[in-house]
């Protein structure tokens, strides 16, 4: 019978440092995975947020750049599309609103922040 309870002790014992070396071997990646989010993650999704925004708040007015480097003036704003207002000829091109990359026009409500 005291064998019994040995060996069951034993088994324990091994049983709990077996899930504590399984635990150290996935603490690096656990580690790493932590890191990424946020070194990576978050700063990007922060950005992402901050563009919608300026996105979701351009005026009539303002001047835009888009991702393919075209700068202009917004003359119309629709749902999904934006109208913009290029070069000393006026001509107008006609954008879609995630293409915009930037606003280069300076607010009274983005300049208080």
């Amino acid at each position: 019978m005291t064998n019994f309870l040995l060996e069951a002790t034993t088994e324990a014992t091994t049983e709990g440092s077996s899930a504590l070396t399984m635990l150290a071997s996935f603490l690096p990646l656990i580690l790493m995975v932590v890191i990424f989010y946020f070194l990576l993650i978050r700063p990007q999704r922060k950005r992402d947020k901050e563009v919608q925004r300026m996105r979701a708040n351009l005026e009539v007015g303002d001047e835009i750049v888009t991702n393919g480097g075209i700068i202009g003036r917004v003359v119309l704003i629709k749902d999904e599309t934006v109208i913009i207002e290029t070069g000393s000829d006026r001509s107008k091109i006609r954008i879609a609103r995630w293409a915009i990359a930037q606003n280069n026009t300076i607010h009274d409500d983005v300049a208080a922040e």
